[in-house]
């Protein structure tokens, strides 16, 4: 009776201090709605990296968007040519630098979206329209590949 009571207070506990998108997995799960998914570009202000999915033909495409330091959001999918395989993704490091869980591998954020190939985190293209940042589902096929 004694662990029954343990199991659900630490349950309980968890579901308190954790976000759902923490304790489930690292991606918040964006809809797909007349060909975009969309964020609000104000959600980025922290500069951290803010990893998403959605889902597309059958095929959860994961990517990730950052604001640099300059004000320019990055944008990749959380895969590269050479680790995808693996399916581990990208972590956001320390620094302002992205590091590939598979490898280690680490990248600046100042250069995400900017170098493709090798264990870069592949490019995804994204537009800023009206205070949010728009991914078109044609620029998330472009990716499909890695999942």
């Amino acid at each position: 009776m004694m662990k029954r009571g343990i199991f659900f207070a630490v349950f309980a506990l968890l579901l308190i201090v954790s976000p759902s998108w923490a304790f489930w997995g690292k991606y918040a799960t964006l809809p797909l709605r007349d060909g975009v998914v969309s964020v609000p570009a104000a959600d980025l202000e922290d500069g951290r990296a803010h990893f998403y999915q959605t889902e597309l033909d059958g095929k959860s495409i994961g990517f990730f968007l950052v604001r640099d330091a300059q004000g320019r959001i990055r944008s990749a999918f959380d895969a590269c040519d050479v680790c995808f395989h693996a399916k581990k993704g990208y972590a956001e490091g320390k620094n302002g630098l992205m590091v590939c869980n598979q490898c280690g591998m680490r990248f600046p954020i100042g250069r995400i979206g900017d170098e493709k190939g090798g264990c870069n985190p592949a490019p995804m293209t994204v537009a800023v329209q009206d205070g949010r940042v728009v991914i078109r589902a044609e620029d998330l096929g472009a990716g499909a590949r890695f999942f």
